[in-house]
Parts: C-alpha cells; structure tokens; sequence
C-alpha cells in the first residue's frame, strides 16, 4: 500500500490522524468531513495514495464508487435528506485542495443554502460537433 509521509489523508489512513469513521475495508475509508457543508457530509478515500481519478485503476475506483453509492443512500435515509451531491474534483484548477482521489457524499435539504452548480451557456453553432471531434 503506497503512502505519502505528508498527505494528510494517507495518514487518516493509517491511523496517525484520527478521524469520525463511517465506513472502512482493506483498501476504503469514509469519514466524516472537518468541515461540512451539512450534516453527514463524509468523505470516501482509497487507502493507497492516488493523486487523481486519471491515477486510479478501474477496479479499485468501481469499488469506491460501490461503497459511494451504498453510503449515500444511507446518508440520505438515516438523515432525512432530500438529496445528495456526489462530488469528486480533479487539480487544483477544479478544486482538489488535498492531491489524494477522494469523493464527497454532501446530503442536502431543500433550501439549504449551499451552491448548486450553475448551468452553463447554450452552445452555440457548431461548438458541440468542435469538441467532439477533439475527443475522437
């Protein structure tokens, strides 16, 4: 298991940090975040350090993501949430603050407060089949 002496979720990982556990394995651990958004907001770690999701081998991302989709729903229905953001961010630029994969499960209330993300312009003329062809 490949750990980064100063990441601080590698250390949550091995147990040098503690941290409000809601879900661990072999290779997973969900734990309560430092600073919520709401009530429950949990994050869910691979214990072997990857920076990103580009880092990640497939089976162990379907696995997190198994156990994202059996800890929202239990975040949803023991807390009474009306919905729930699933969020994993990639760099800097897309707002990964700590450089180690991790997805947010973030239960939310109708009118919480909390940012929704906004939708984005209308592509215009032949922006779309452009892009597309980028990625071919």
């Amino acid at each position: 298991m490949i750990r980064i002496p100063d990441c601080i979720f590698c250390l949550i990982a091995a147990g040098k940090i503690p941290a409000k556990k809601v879900y661990e394995d072999t290779n997973v651990l969900a734990f309560l975040d430092i600073n919520p958004l709401s009530e429950g907001h949990t994050l869910v770690i691979p214990k072997t350090h990857y920076e990103t999701i580009s880092h990640m081998p497939e089976p162990e991302l379907g696995g997190i993501f198994g156990i994202v989709k059996k800890l929202a729903t239990k975040l949803k229905d023991n807390l009474r949430a009306d919905g729930i953001n699933i969020v994993q961010n990639n760099f800097k630029a897309a707002g990964q603050d700590i450089p180690h994969f991790h997805v947010h499960i973030i239960p939310r209330k109708t009118n919480d407060g909390i940012l929704r993300i906004p939708l984005g312009k209308k592509a215009e003329g032949d922006t779309l089949d452009q892009t597309l062809r980028k990625l071919a």
